[in-house]
């Protein structure tokens, strides 16, 4: 690798890394606010913020560090061209192939990080993400309660209190409970005390009253009590025995009809799955639409502008195109081959313009020079 590769796979790894930080930073600033709220007002340990908030990067980095290079590519190349270096390597007869070359090297890493995450990353990191979701509902379940809000501690399970004092004391309790579907439940009581257990939080009530509707016959049971424990965490229960979430299973989990048995989740799982494997091919869309619009065909100082803006237009109304075709998949499993050809064909036909040089001449401004 001579010095110049060296050269221009630094100006795209610095450009790269800092537009990444970036975006990373303020994603990851906007989803742990949600969590600021649980550290400094409610108690919960500084150390399950950062973790829970960590665990969500994953997510986004995905997407992310396709664009954040795509950018540093068009910012990279824009600035040589400004400097004179660009036209400096044609002129000493260095091809556009032969000049992309160090960024095709980096396009590959990328790609090979971009299945690193979507293969291993998300699902390892969705999955202790949901297990310390769980974790926190089951430990830290008086954290989630806001005072005169309707929170919905778990799924089907939805609680009111007008007061929360210390040691988890409450007041103004109402709970709405529809963990059976056809016998749903609603207590209220003037006080009552939220405790962890083993089995997750119980909420203890005194002095209230059971509301229940069978829907089958329309029927209204009244109990009234002095004493009532509600189990509320008992649909989350353990990490180990709650149902894993599409997003939580590796790529041969979702193929496999063991893992999911349920015939109705099947073939959006495996849709699921082709998403993981098409996903990071758009890497080198991104990088090889970049190269052939800076690169490739005639320049001009006063064209590259135009160029950025072209191959900008370009990459997000394909991206918006994968979107589509992500959702039709999911609806429609005969759209599935639709997501691998996107990419594909587009960095086929990327990849021929670079090689070739051929690129489309775009406008320029003419002089309005009257005749003499």
């Amino acid at each position: 690798m001579t010095r110049l590769d060296l050269y221009l796979i630094r100006q795209v790894t610095l450009a790269t890394i800092a537009i990444a930080l970036t975006l990373t930073s303020a994603i990851w600033l906007t989803q742990s606010l949600r969590f600021i709220d649980l550290t400094l007002n409610r108690g919960m340990p500084v150390g399950t913020f950062l973790q829970i908030s960590a665990l969500v990067v994953p997510n986004f980095l995905t997407v992310i560090l396709p664009i954040a290079l795509f950018a540093a590519i068009l910012f990279a190349l824009a600035k040589m061209q400004g400097d004179s270096e660009l036209p400096v390597m044609r002129a000493i007869g260095l091809s556009p192939a032969r000049i992309a070359r160090p960024v095709l090297i980096m396009m590959l890493i990328f790609t090979g990080i971009g299945y690193g995450l979507t293969l291993w990353g998300l699902p390892t990191s969705y999955r202790a993400f949901k297990d310390l979701q769980a974790e926190i509902r089951n430990s830290y379940a008086a954290l989630l309660i806001q005072e005169g809000v309707f929170t919905q501690i778990d799924k089907g399970v939805t609680l009111f209190v007008r007061n929360q004092g210390e040691g988890g004391n409450l007041s103004g309790i109402l709970v709405h409970d529809e963990r059976i579907a056809d016998r749903p439940s609603t207590y209220l009581a003037d006080k009552g005390t939220l405790v962890a257990t083993p089995t997750g939080p119980r909420l203890t009530m005194v002095g209230g009253s059971r509301q229940e509707l069978s829907r089958k016959d329309g029927r209204v049971s009244l109990l009234y009590f002095d004493s009532y424990a509600v189990d509320i965490g008992r649909v989350a229960g353990a990490p180990a025995l709650r149902e894993r979430e599409s997003t939580e299973l590796y790529v041969d989990e979702l193929f496999d009809d063991q893992t999911v048995r349920d015939p109705r989740k099947q073939a959006a799982y495996r849709t699921e799955a082709h998403q993981r494997l098409a996903g990071p091919l758009f890497t080198p869309m991104y990088v090889l639409i970049a190269l052939a619009a800076m690169l490739a065909g005639e320049h001009s100082r006063r064209g590259f502008s135009k160029r950025v803006l072209l191959a900008t237009v370009i990459a997000a109304s394909i991206q918006g195109l994968g979107f589509g075709l992500a959702n039709l998949a999911g609806r429609n499993v005969a759209a599935v081959p639709l997501l691998y050809l996107l990419p594909v064909v587009t960095t086929i036909i990327a990849f021929y313009i670079l090689s070739t040089g051929r690129f489309p001449r775009l406008p320029t401004r003419r002089s309005s020079v009257a005749p003499a």
